[in-house]
Formats: C-alpha cells, structure tokens, sequence
C-alpha cells in the first residue's frame, strides 16, 4: 500500500479546531433543553466534520523519485527561469491536506517568512502574498520551495527549522485551509508533471 492506514490530525491546528469542538459539544448537551441550541447543534457539527476532513495528515510512504511533490493538489503552472530553474506552482483547494512535505532529502539551510497580502492563490498577483521560503542543499543542488498564503489560508506554520536535515516525504509544515505551494527545480532537472496534473505530496514525482 502507498499509504498507511492511520489518519492524525495536523500539528497546529488545536487552536481553530479546539473552539469549535467545544461549542458543538455545548450545542448538542443543550440541543434537548433549548431550541435555539437545537438549530445551531447541527450545522455545528458539519462544520466540526469538515474542519476535522480539512486538517487531516494521513502517514504516506514515499514513493521513488529524485524530486517529489511537496503538496497536494492540481499543477497550476510550469515556468521555467533565466537561471535554469524551473518552477512548478501546485494549488491547493480546501478539499486538499495542507501538511506539505520535502521533496528530497537535504539540509534546511533557511526558513525565511515574509508578510504580504491574500489574494486567491490562482491570482496572478497572488505573487506578491505572505509566504514561506524554504531552501534546502541537496546532492540535486540547492532547492527551493515556497507556501504561499491564499485568501483563507491566512497561517503558515513551519515544522522543522534552520539547520535541520529532512528526508524525502517528511512533513515540513502546514498552510491552512487553501493556498498554494511552489518548487523551484535546480537547472538540469525536467519536470516529471504536467499542467492540471494532479499531485499527492510525497507520492508524485516531479523531476
């Protein structure tokens, strides 16, 4: 199987899941009393599945490439670079797991946040949004992978830091809800993947 059966919930996810757990759970104890409580037990509690559907981490055994995707979701575009690298943009929808994971195995050699808007992350502006710049060394060469915040995913939250050694597949951080992810290839390389391909971090080769 490519994929271990057992399903966790994302790291860092407690404080947006926490609150609405605890008022559905108010709901539904008050539900038999109240009848306002009635009414919103239930919508409380879709919205309690779908955040619990949203912020899953399925374990995933990597799979064999030089490069994998660090994220799921669907191929937006395939630039390639005055410098040789290419880059290739994957957008996440809500409906996507937002644990991202390393490519490749290597060293994190920086961990840069830099603040921006939240634009819809298919917007072409959507450039100039908050974001995670990672850069690992590689025996590829040096790599590069971005979140990028969208317009609901308005949290990046980081899992390894500066100086920590990665291997391919492991989770190295969260974006919640939807947004997007990019990877600049090291030149040399050839994208394995095409436009509106769909990708499963961990799993898809893209080089």
């Amino acid at each position: 199987m490519s994929d271990a059966r057992r399903v966790r919930l994302a790291r860092g996810t407690s404080p947006w899941l926490a609150p609405v757990i605890a008022l559905t759970a108010v709901a539904v104890t008050r539900s038999r009393r109240s009848r306002l409580w009635a009414v919103a037990a239930p919508p409380l509690a879709i919205l309690t599945g779908l955040m619990l559907w949203f912020f899953r981490d399925p374990d995933r055994q990597p799979a064999e490439g030089r490069v994998l995707s660090p994220a799921d979701g669907v191929v937006q575009s395939i630039d390639f670079w005055p410098d040789g690298r290419t880059r290739v943009s994957i957008f996440m929808s809500p409906l996507d797991v937002h644990v991202n994971r390393a490519p490749c195995d290597g060293t994190v050699t920086s961990v840069e946040h830099r603040p921006g808007g939240y634009l819809p992350a298919f917007d072409k502006d959507s450039d100039r949004n908050e974001r995670v710049v990672w850069r690992l060394k590689t025996d590829l060469g040096d790599l590069e992978v971005v979140q990028i915040a969208g317009a609901v995913a308005r949290r990046i939250i980081p899992y390894v830091t500066e100086g920590a050694a990665v291997l391919r597949g492991e989770r190295i951080g969260l974006i919640r809800f939807g947004s997007r992810v990019d990877v600049y290839l090291p030149a040399g390389l050839t994208p394995a993947v095409t436009v509106r391909q769909r990708t499963r971090a961990g799993r898809t080769p893209l080089a």
